[in-house]
């Protein structure tokens, strides 16, 4: 299945980094620009890009000449990105055809969820079903089915579950579930992977055993 694109315009090379760090964690295809020729130029070669995460002050072209250039030929999602937080500058933004106004600073798990709900809304991204081995996993509603029997999980319980079954077949170190699923704002100890493994485990009942450990390593989710 083709990666949904999303173009990320920033003249800062940080802040392109940290959204493409996240927007990967869920499976997104990244392409940047450092201004807005560049992105103009990578729009128009790339003919699928889905949304366009848009900063406003940038050397060459801004966000806002961008923005109208792109509107001129596409309807395209796009979110402006920009250290005003004036509402003249939301108006405008609006006035030029944005569907969404972010200020920095942010938090990147808020704008990531802003991508994926302006996604739904535009029908490019689709509700889904993760199916494996009897368990069901409703991404939509957030729950989990095992053999047809709804079980309940905690937050990190369910996306632990739905990292491994992304992830089936792949053994996948400590550090790297800890990357992916508890993020950049967890800095305690590794370990806490097993506790959350252990009672992941006891959940999915006889599935549980889909989970193994690699030893000295981490864990690996296979369906036999």
């Amino acid at each position: 299945m083709e990666k949904i694109k999303i173009l990320v315009v920033d003249d800062e090379e940080r802040m392109q980094k940290l959204l493409k760090d996240f927007l990967k964690m869920k499976d997104y295809e990244v392409l940047l620009a450092g201004n807005g020729e560049e992105a103009i130029d990578l729009f128009f070669k790339e003919k699928s890009i889905a949304l366009i995460i848009l900063d406003v002050m940038m050397p060459k072209m801004d966000g806002w000449t961008t923005l109208k250039t792109i509107r001129e030929h596409s309807k395209v999602p796009v979110i402006m990105l920009t250290a005003r937080s004036e509402e003249n500058d939301e108006l405008k933004g609006f006035d030029y055809g944005a569907d969404e106004y972010i200020s920095k600073p942010f938090s990147p798990k808020i704008l990531v969820a802003r991508v994926e709900a302006l996604l739904r809304r535009s029908g490019v991204q689709k509700e889904e079903l993760l199916e494996v081995g009897g368990i069901v996993i409703d991404e939509a509603a957030h729950s989990v089915t095992v053999n047809g029997k709804p079980i309940e999980l905690s937050f990190k319980e369910y996306e632990l579950l739905q990292y491994f079954v992304e992830n089936k077949g792949i053994a996948l170190s400590r550090e790297k579930i800890l990357n992916n699923v508890w993020n950049y704002d967890y800095f305690g100890d590794a370990r806490t992977i097993d506790t959350h493994v252990k009672k992941l485990r006891a959940k999915l009942m006889d599935k549980g055993e889909y989970i193994k450990t690699v030893w000295g390593m981490g864990y690996k989710f296979e369906v036999e």
